[in-house]
């Protein structure tokens, strides 16, 4: 995976991807040889089971601006921007695209936040399962204060379950700046941690996570993308038992409960 034009690819520890988007002196903005760029990442994430976690982090002074705005500037002219269903199609689905995936590989997605996470930028972090970020970062659905409407990428999906309604409707709408401590206490991220400690500390809770298997992770991210939306306590039970009878006769479950000694453990 060294043929990207955006994007590098690491292997810190067998088995943890660390994926850095490389174009500082955009702030990491996205554009479509990114988008390219993602769509390969996602194909070989998608059909690799050496790559259990992936880490997600920018380089130069921040995480990422979200679109290039200069880059659509460029295209106003272009097929892109000539007919609505053109704009749905060539732009508005590519960039959803990556959200949908971030969710749909089996990998967990920890997100390191090194500085601004705006517009898509935030909403990467947001479709990521695990965000961490540094005391500068700060968060914001920029959306509504450039014409656009504030549900965009999924906001309106991830930020009323992850910071409540009221909250979710304070950011999008008044497409404010929510800095790194207020996220922490509102559940945005999980951890605010010391710039220089930020990777470290990534790649400290991802080797917790390759201590579980490849199918563990996988069900239980299905199982909370799932669950998140479950019609009822029965279908979320339901789902849950399925993955638990499928792991029992993975042949790991036996052979892993015999580190626990005596009856009471906890699993």
């Amino acid at each position: 995976m060294k043929d990207f034009k955006t994007l590098t690819f690491e292997e810190p520890e067998p088995g943890l991807a660390l994926v850095t988007l490389n174009r500082p002196d955009n702030l990491n903005a996205i554009d479509v040889a990114m988008l390219d760029d993602f769509e390969k990442l996602f194909e070989f994430l998608s059909n690799d089971d050496a790559i259990k976690v992936l880490i997600l982090t920018g380089a130069g002074r921040g995480f990422c601006s979200g679109a290039d705005l200069q880059a659509a500037t460029a295209h106003k002219d272009t097929k892109h921007f000539s007919d609505p269903e053109f704009f749905l199609k060539l732009v508005q689905e590519r960039y959803a695209s990556i959200i949908l995936n971030l969710r749909q590989i089996p990998q967990p997605v920890i997100a390191a936040v090194n500085g601004p996470a705006a517009g898509g930028g935030f909403c990467i972090a947001l479709a990521s399962d695990i965000r961490i970020a540094v005391p500068d970062s700060f968060f914001i659905a920029s959306f509504i204060n450039i014409g656009l409407s504030g549900g965009e990428l999924g906001t309106t999906y991830f930020l009323p379950r992850l910071v409540g309604l009221s909250n979710a409707s304070d950011i999008v709408m008044t497409g404010r700046k929510v800095p790194a401590d207020e996220a922490l206490t509102m559940g945005l991220v999980s951890k605010v941690v010391p710039a220089d400690e930020l990777i470290s500390s990534a790649i400290a809770t991802g080797r917790t996570l390759l201590q579980k298997t490849r199918g563990a992770l996988k069900l239980t991210k299905y199982a909370l993308n799932q669950n998140v939306n479950a019609p009822s306590l029965e279908a979320a039970l339901d789902l849950e038992n399925r993955n638990q009878t499928i792991m029992v006769f993975s042949g790991a479950f036996f052979e892993m409960i015999k580190s626990f000694s005596g009856g009471n453990d906890e699993k």
